[in-house]
């Protein structure tokens, strides 16, 4: 059975690939804050493991990420999700407590478990795995009003290909889903408050978080020695490619 840790696995493009990941057989380690929401996932599920962490306390990090390798046996995958959006404004509006926040959540935790990971798959026998980064559009063009998660969002890019380059010796492979306007809890908020502000302006458009979680397990299942790089999955009519 192929293991797959997943932080962020609680809600949103994290809950949907874990339970795409159970359904489709794996041994799916379900990482998040909030135990409860995990066992939701986790229900009737034999290959799940749950996993309560905070993934910006190294050691919590860590010891969850050696009960899930002593239960699965090794860690084939590990899907680097968690994330969060701060308050939006101009960079004097934004308060320094969630400019610090984002980076602990959004760069710190998937730094501290891409090390985790890293480490396990250069010592397992076999050899070898594969690390999968959430980016995000932002990785590439930001919203309006978003620079802290347009910032973590673009240094994730900076760190795929640091451990893509870092990973080759041992058969770490390490690739990048950049993720737009999929139907999760952040975006409909995201959305409500785009809606606010601008009420004559036509609603966002968005996609099933569903075909999100497909793409990543396209990616998870590769052979080590092929990789999707960076991979954007997006909703068609979103505004990303193209210009006022």
């Amino acid at each position: 059975m192929k293991s797959i840790l997943i932080t962020g696995a609680s809600s949103g493009i994290g809950r949907a690939t874990a339970e795409l990941f159970l359904r489709e057989g794996w041994r799916v380690g379900l990482l998040a804050r909030r135990a409860e929401a995990l066992e939701q996932v986790a229900a009737g599920q034999a290959g799940a493991v749950v996993l309560p962490a905070d993934v910006t306390d190294p050691a919590e990090v860590e010891a969850a990420f050696d009960s899930f390798i002593a239960t699965a046996g090794r860690l084939d995958v590990l899907f680097n999700n968690a994330g969060i959006f701060t308050p939006a404004g101009t960079i004097d509006e934004i308060a320094l407590d969630d400019w610090f926040r984002a980076v602990n959540v959004n760069l710190n935790g998937m730094f501290l478990s891409a090390r985790s990971a890293f480490a396990a798959m250069r010592s397992q026998d076999p050899q070898g795995g594969r690390i999968i980064n959430n980016g995000s559009i932002a990785a590439h063009v930001p919203r309006p009003h978003s620079v802290p998660y347009a910032a973590t969002k673009h240094a994730i890019t900076g760190l795929t290909r640091s451990l893509s380059l870092d990973g080759r010796p041992f058969d770490i492979a390490c690739g990048q889903i950049d993720i737009g306007n999929a139907r999760t809890p952040m975006v409909a908020e995201l959305a409500e408050r785009q809606q606010a502000e601008a009420p004559d302006a036509p609603p966002m458009d968005t996609m099933a978080v569903e075909d999100a979680a497909k793409s990543v397990l396209h990616m998870a299942s590769l052979p080590l020695e092929a990789n999707v790089q960076f991979m954007t999955v997006m909703a068609t009519k979103m505004p990303y490619i193209g210009r006022g």
